[in-house]
């Protein structure tokens, strides 16, 4: 059944949670500079997620560990630039919250200052509770990150769906339900059982965000080049792939050199 939804000149923390009081599905995307950002926000998208990802996507790292803390400033800030309607939000990147709540606040007061971002997001439930409680003091909005956290990958030790166990599971309930207690606005849960993901989006008030989480839950988010088929050898049961441009941009390069040597471009009409 569809719903009715509100249009929203800019989206704000607040209007994610009359989404989901409306029972709208909230739509969420990652981009990392401002000519997909420019793109994905004039399609209509809620919310933009710059993610650490852009470790993988955009620098070519294996995990999202090495992105420091002024790139993920630098791209916030490209995507800002682009975005009219979207809300933004930033990943707190690796080593910048987890140990050091001040440090966790400093680093969130970057993010907001240098990039314009509208919020961060975070990876951790109850053992990163002093950080996230700076963060909040501070007016920042937060928003959650449970299930699978890719900043932890080597002490899970690989990238395989998580609480599957109940005492796992449960532990996950007990964050979701501490993370909004504490005044989070939205929590993502990665890579976790849809029942799971269903219960906790039952459980809390606030929009819960799924990635390989099933549907169940308020909204989803993919990684944009995994959506546009640019990242051809990544393949995970909940990737849908809308386009392969990994395909057409390799074709349409190939015809580009082959014009070049040729001599066909440019013609007589793309000259001056």
């Amino acid at each position: 059944m569809s719903v009715a939804k509100k249009e929203y000149r800019r989206v704000t923390v607040k209007s994610l949670s009359e989404m989901k009081g409306n029972g709208e599905k909230i739509s969420m995307l990652t981009a990392y500079d401002y000519s997909m950002a420019h793109i994905v926000d004039g399609a209509g998208i809620d919310v933009i997620l710059v993610g650490d990802s852009a470790s993988n996507v955009m620098a070519g790292h294996e995990t999202t560990l090495p992105i420091t803390l002024d790139q993920m400033i630098y791209h916030a800030s490209s995507v800002i630039r682009a975005v009219k309607r979207a809300l933004v939000v930033v990943d707190l990147p690796f080593g910048s919250y987890q140990s050091d709540p001040k440090e966790a606040l400093r680093s969130a007061i970057r993010i907001m200052k240098e990039s314009g971002a509208h919020g961060v997001k975070i990876e951790g439930g109850k053992e990163i509770k002093e950080s996230v409680k700076k963060i909040l003091h501070a007016g920042i909005p937060v928003m959650g990150h449970l299930g699978l956290t890719p900043q932890s990958i080597y002490k899970f030790g690989s990238y395989t769906v998580r609480a599957r166990e109940e005492q796992e599971a449960e532990k996950l309930l007990e964050d979701a339900i501490f993370l909004e207690k504490m005044g989070c606005f939205a929590i993502v849960l990665e890579k976790i059982p849809a029942t799971l993901a269903r219960k906790v989006a039952e459980n809390v008030s606030i929009p819960v965000i799924g990635i390989g989480a099933g549907n169940g839950v308020d909204g989803q988010v993919l990684v944009l080049h995994d959506l546009l088929g640019m990242t051809y050898e990544f393949s995970p049961r909940f990737l849908r792939r809308y386009m392969n441009l990994y395909e057409d941009m390799t074709n349409a390069i190939s015809q580009y050199v082959d014009d070049v040597k040729n001599s066909d471009f440019p013609n007589d009409d793309e000259q001056y």
